[in-house]
């Protein structure tokens, strides 16, 4: 099979969808590797590393993608990049349909097949090609939100752990989750005071126990976030429904509960956000400023650190790509019900229920839309 990777034209995204050593593993298992020109100088890595390795540089995505089967990204297709898919297309990227409609139409009438890291379930239900960017986002998420504590940022002035005499700062975190608990570590770490809310009692339970007392925890509830929010001087948004657009946990009316220079957080800004104030901000304008809160709510946070979220992402959705070249997309897909999981959209129509309801459109299982094309004798 032909697998690219083009280099990400999204503001501000370094990362690379595949490194030199997975290019040495698809080639190993005979597939031609197609790299755009200048595709990992973002992680530090140039073409001759790839050429190296056996992959064939490519001046333009458009070349590319002409020549490509299996696209191989990071982030979601920008316009110019729907306008290069094609039904024989099969994309590999997150995607975060539910909060953009626009994208969603630009797939659609593509006609591609688009699988998205961020619903790919594992045999235990987790979320393996997310969980490496979570990692990454929930310690981001306390190295972005004590800066933007600092009073240069709009912040209250405050140093995250405080120094001794002097109190250190509070940190709520809404959501236990991947996010949340790396959020937590750092936070912890730092010398802050933690309090960390979720609905999973067991989940309660297992951060109680792991951090050994040197948290808060409480059980999601409304009552609960508001009696928590004039303490507050940075709330991180740690919250996740795969697929779906996220749910707004505070609203806009509860920004006045926060202290002046109090600072949000929004990890779930991908999914639409979870504050009621959140819009997608950029790596160039990081933060704005609404009723006097500070909000922090870059959709691609773990682009800053290129280099270790590529390697961190590629170690996980390596042995994927394997799988889609080695078997077909078609089989691979109908074979392994985890991988299905990821399927988004294909021949023009939405195949995962938790998209289609926040979009608003028609659901085609996943099963009953590949079934035709496999039985096809074109099917990559």
């Amino acid at each position: 099979m032909q697998i690219g990777t083009p280099r990400e034209i999204k503001i501000h995204e370094y990362r690379v969808g595949l490194t030199p050593a997975g290019v040495r593993e698809l080639v190993s298992h005979g597939h031609q590797v197609l790299v755009e020109a200048g595709a990992g100088l973002g992680i530090g890595v140039d073409d001759q590393d790839y050429r190296s390795q056996g992959a064939q540089i490519v001046d333009d995505a458009e070349t590319r993608f002409e020549r490509g089967e299996l696209i191989v990204k990071v982030k979601e297709p920008q316009p110019q990049e729907w306008a290069l898919l094609r039904p024989h297309h099969c994309l590999f990227t997150y995607l975060h349909l539910a909060p953009d409609p626009v994208q969603a139409r630009g797939l659609l009438d593509a006609g591609c097949t688009a699988v998205a890291y961020e619903t790919v379930r594992d045999a235990d239900g987790g979320l393996p090609l997310l969980a490496p960017m979570s990692e990454v986002a929930g310690r981001m998420a306390v190295q972005a939100g004590a800066h933007a504590l600092e009073k240069a940022q709009g912040g209250r002035g405050m140093l995250l752990g405080g120094v001794p005499g002097v109190t250190p700062a509070q940190v709520l975190i809404i959501g236990g989750g991947v996010v949340g608990y790396n959020a937590a570590r750092m936070a912890v770490g730092s010398g802050a005071r933690v309090t960390v809310v979720d609905r999973s009692l067991s989940r309660l339970q297992w951060l109680d126990a792991h951090f050994e007392g040197r948290l808060t925890t409480l059980f999601s509830t409304r009552q609960a976030i508001e009696q928590s929010l004039p303490l507050a001087d940075l709330v991180i948004g740690a919250v996740l429904v795969p697929g779906a657009a996220a749910p707004r946990l505070l609203r806009r009316d509860d920004l006045s509960q926060l202290q002046r220079g109090a600072v949000l957080v929004d990890v779930a800004i991908d999914q639409g956000g979870c504050f009621e104030s959140s819009r997608a901000t950029t790596h160039d304008a990081p933060t704005y400023v609404e009723g006097g809160v500070v909000h922090y709510c870059v959709a691609n946070m773990p682009g800053a650190v290129a280099r270790t979220s590529t390697f961190a992402l590629t170690n996980a959705t390596l042995p994927y790509v394997l799988r889609l070249a080695d078997q077909g997309v078609a089989r691979a897909l109908l074979d392994d019900p985890g991988l299905r999981e990821g399927l988004n959209v294909h021949g023009g129509r939405i195949t995962h229920r938790a998209v289609a309801a926040a979009l608003s459109l028609d659901y085609t299982p996943a099963t009953e839309a590949l079934r035709p094309w496999w039985a096809h004798p074109d099917a990559p």
